[in-house]
């Protein structure tokens, strides 16, 4: 198993789900989206405090950004091959949806400079190998 940080952005593809573990602690799991072209998928967990904040927050359709641990881990299916799977152990979230942005009114008066994470594309963040400086 390899764990990494992840910061993804997507559309939420399930409701979440809560349940709780032996010892009474909520974990709640859903699927977020993170390519609408290709449809790939990603189980993202929350625990504690934040399952229950994304359990009454969160829900099909919703576009957030997720931060959390990677965990890439491998399972035998019943066929016998092995099946890599992707999770990510939630940390925090935040809403994108249109149902949580500021009304129409309130962004015009906000600078143009200021961008959204949410409307930021990774062609615009990543940088040449000719602008590396070493």
């Amino acid at each position: 198993m390899s764990i990494a940080k992840a910061v993804l952005s997507g559309i939420v593809y399930r409701n979440p789900e809560k349940r709780f573990t032996g010892n009474n602690i909520p974990v709640t799991s859903f699927t977020l989206n993170i390519d609408e072209k290709e449809q790939t998928l990603i189980r993202i967990i929350a625990r504690g405090n934040l399952a229950e904040s994304v359990e009454s927050s969160v829900s099909k359709g919703d576009k957030i950004v997720i931060e959390g641990r990677l965990q890439v881990s491998s399972i035998q299916a019943e066929d016998g091959s092995e099946k890599r799977i992707m999770e990510v152990d939630l940390s925090s979230f935040e809403s994108c949806s249109a149902s949580s942005q500021p009304s129409a009114q309130s962004q015009n008066s906000k600078s143009d400079d200021v961008v959204k994470f949410s409307e930021v594309e990774m062609d615009d963040v990543l940088i040449g190998e000719e602008e590396i400086p070493f």
